[in-house]
């Protein structure tokens, strides 16, 4: 069983950073990929981004390449998401989710966090 607990949510402007961290908790925890989905209000929940559970390989959606960054520390149990050049269209609940392969897929995915809201304001 993995519990994870995401932090780093809040409200910022356009082009703010902000630095989302999920922590989970398990004593095989860093065994599994880790993923962010979104959710924005009206919409279906979205991939974000996935990072093995090495962390030798992530993977982004096409909308977040080159302002996010997924990373991970194995050593803290923590995985990160790192966003730079915040627009509103990333406003949406963040969720920090585990599974057995780096997917962009969310069926494919075990464990999930109770989310962290982000607001970008215009």
């Amino acid at each position: 069983q993995v519990q994870l607990v995401e932090s780093g949510g809040g409200l910022v402007q356009t082009g703010d950073s902000l630095r989302l961290s999920c922590a989970a908790s398990g004593r095989t925890s860093s065994r599994y990929a880790m993923g962010w989905f979104r959710q924005a209000p009206g919409k279906e929940r979205e991939f974000v981004a996935v990072i093995s559970s090495s962390g030798a390989r992530t993977y982004y959606t096409d909308s977040v390449k080159g302002r996010f960054t997924i990373s991970r520390d194995n050593a803290k149990n923590t995985v990160y998401l790192q966003m730079n050049s915040l627009k509103p269209a990333d406003t949406a609940v963040y969720y920090c989710s585990a599974g057995e392969y780096s997917s962009g897929n969310e069926a494919e995915y075990d464990y999930w966090g109770q989310g962290t809201q982000v607001t970008v304001s215009s």
